[in-house]
């Protein structure tokens, strides 16, 4: 299987069983790892009545919620192990923010030669429908301190709806160690550093209709420590050039 689709999850039993069969509908001979942080609500029991029927679904358990960043390490590295590695691994929220039917589009970006294609919110023909002021604002300033930080022409920088490919995980993947959300920014900050090639193409972004945000205050000031240690570092070093 020459593309893999990562979901971390934490509570989705909701909605998990849905998505993984729309996934499955694409016929796209996708491999799908369900990263699950032992989600109370039963979504790994799901995921095991599920491989009974699929055989291209893999389940990694995690002992508690260990958060977003280290989530996605754990499956990059799962994947990095396996005999036949997929050339591409798509990442994607598991609550339906993101569409299967974008999964595609993403690939055939990728496969034009991008290590990091993003599946954007904010870049032309993007849109959000069903988010409130306040997640709006949330968002839109932490892609303005991002921006600032890392300085790169990307429209959305947190964008969880990605598709990396193989190289560029198995290069940068000893340099990850985010915990949380700041994961999307050192991804993208790793890329620019090693010349990776970017892309982002619009989507639709929907917020969850079923479930809770799994964003907790832990993790949005774990998020606002990193970007802003990454703004001083930045600014020590434009220091230290002039």
């Amino acid at each position: 299987m020459s593309v893999a689709v990562m979901l971390p999850t934490y509570n989705e039993a909701e909605n998990i069983e849905s998505l993984i069969k729309e996934i499955e509908e694409l016929r796209l001979d996708l491999l799908i790892a369900v990263v699950d942080d032992s989600s109370p609500d039963g979504t790994a029991e799901v995921i095991k009545k599920l491989q009974k029927k699929y055989s291209n679904i893999h389940l990694i358990s995690r002992p508690e919620k260990l958060g977003l960043g280290t989530a996605i390490t754990t499956g990059f590295q799962w994947m990095t192990r396996l005999k036949r590695q997929p050339d591409h691994i798509i990442t994607m929220d598991a609550d339906y923010s993101h569409n299967p039917e974008d999964i595609p589009r993403l690939i055939n970006v990728a496969k034009r030669g991008y290590d990091l294609v993003i599946g954007s919110r904010y870049c032309q023909g993007g849109r959000i429908l069903g988010s409130n002021f306040r997640r709006r604002l949330i968002s839109r300033l932490a892609n303005f301190i991002a921006a600032a930080t890392i300085s790169m022409i990307v429209h959305d920088y947190t964008s969880g709806f990605r598709c990396y490919s193989k190289d560029y995980v198995k290069t940068v993947l000893p340099n990850l160690h985010s915990e949380t959300y700041e994961i999307q920014i050192e991804t993208l900050k790793q890329a620019r550093l090693r010349g990776f090639g970017i892309e982002e193409i619009p989507i639709t972004f929907v917020n969850r209709k079923r479930g809770k945000s799994k964003l907790t205050a832990t993790e949005a000031h774990a998020f606002l420590t990193y970007i802003m240690r990454a703004a001083l570092n930045r600014l020590v070093l434009m220091a230290k050039q002039s």
